[in-house]
Formats: C-alpha cells, structure tokens, sequence
C-alpha cells in the first residue's frame, strides 16, 4: 500500500537576496506614478513662470529647511527632467526588491539625509533642486546592499549599473558649475546608510529571547 509522503515546500528567495521586486507589476505601477508627479510639478512650475524653483533647498536658511522636502520634486527645466528621468525609473524600480515598505523607508532615508547635508555645506544664497540626490543615494543603496547581504547576485547586477551608470558618480565632485555636487555627494552617502541600514534591521529581526 502506498503512504504518500508530505510535500516540502519549496522556500522562496529571501527578502534580502532579491534582485527583483517581489511584486515587479505593482513596483513599476508605483514608478510610473512617481515619474508623472514629476512631470505633472514641472508642467505647473513652466505654467508660472517657474515660481516653484524658489521652493528648493535654501542652505542654512530656517525657511530653506522646508526644501529638502519639495527639492526633489523640482527640476530647472524639462531637459534637467528627462535627464533624469530614465535612472530614476530603473534605479527606483531595482531598490523596490527590499519590499514597498523597505523601499519607503531607504527612500526617506536619502531624501532627508541628502537634502540635510545640503542645507548645511550648500553655497550660500543658492537654491538647489532636482531628483538627482535621491538617484545617486538609490544607486548606491544598490551598490551597497550586496556586499551588506553577501549576495553574488546582487554584486552581480551593482557591477552591471556602476558599468552603465557609473560615470554618473563622478558628479559627487566638484568643479561644474550649476550642479550640485553636495546633492550627489550626500545622496550617495545616503544610500550607503539605508542599505546598512536595511541589513541591519534584517539581522536583527533574526535574534530571539530565551
């Protein structure tokens, strides 16, 4: 008589070897509506005579303050948005492998970190907007991560984007005028803490009390 024998389940890929979003439809969705409030804020900011612009990081202004939320939003013109366009939508999409909820949380991390760091060594009487900040910190969240999780995949594709994308981190040098090295540089660095960050609070979840 045959006894059937229970079925193992297959265990699926760990949250923190991912390199892929778990939900890559939702993911994109997700982007795609980022991208077009993006564009939704330059068609308003071209339509008054771009006023918006004024909203950007004021450094060490008390009031400037409020830019390190709005600054990303913000962009000169459409050909500084389209130039940005594409990486943020990749770059984006990747970092997303950690979960929406992850992803949130390593977008907040780069978006406030980078902006303060901005405020504090900006050139006086500047006013500094653009994504730019957020896509160096995601870049290199992705960079960092699989060293962080020991993960040859994700070692793997960080050297593919740093191949296609790398020149990009030349930016967190100075010497071209009109562009903020200091939003590159402390996005950048940005990343580096939420990937440390991410790994951190993973290890963690694995201690138990006894």
């Amino acid at each position: 008589m045959a006894v059937p024998l229970p079925q193992v389940p297959t265990p699926s890929r760990p949250r923190s070897q991912r390199i892929l979003p778990p939900a890559p439809v939702l993911s994109l969705l997700v982007m795609v509506v980022f991208t077009a409030v993006l564009y939704v804020t330059e068609l308003v900011d071209a339509f008054t005579g771009q006023r918006l612009n004024d909203d950007g990081i004021h450094p060490r202004d008390p009031e400037g303050l409020l830019g390190v939320i709005w600054s990303p939003l913000l962009h000169a013109n459409w050909d500084h948005l389209i130039a940005n366009t594409l990486p943020f939508l990749i770059f984006g999409f990747l970092a997303m492998a950690v979960g929406l909820g992850r992803w949130l949380a390593v977008t907040a991390i780069i978006w406030v970190v980078g902006g303060l760091g901005v405020w504090l060594i900006g050139p006086a009487g500047s006013s500094t907007i653009g994504a730019s900040g957020v896509i160096f910190g995601w870049l290199t969240f992705l960079l960092a991560r699989g060293f962080f999780n020991r993960s040859g995949k994700q070692i793997l594709l960080a050297l593919v984007l740093l191949f296609l994308w790398g020149g990009i981190l030349l930016g967190v040098l100075p010497g071209n005028p009109g562009i903020s090295w200091q939003a590159h540089l402390f996005g950048a660095l940005a990343g580096v803490l939420a990937a440390w960050t991410v790994a951190s609070r993973r290890r963690g979840s694995g201690v138990q009390r006894a």
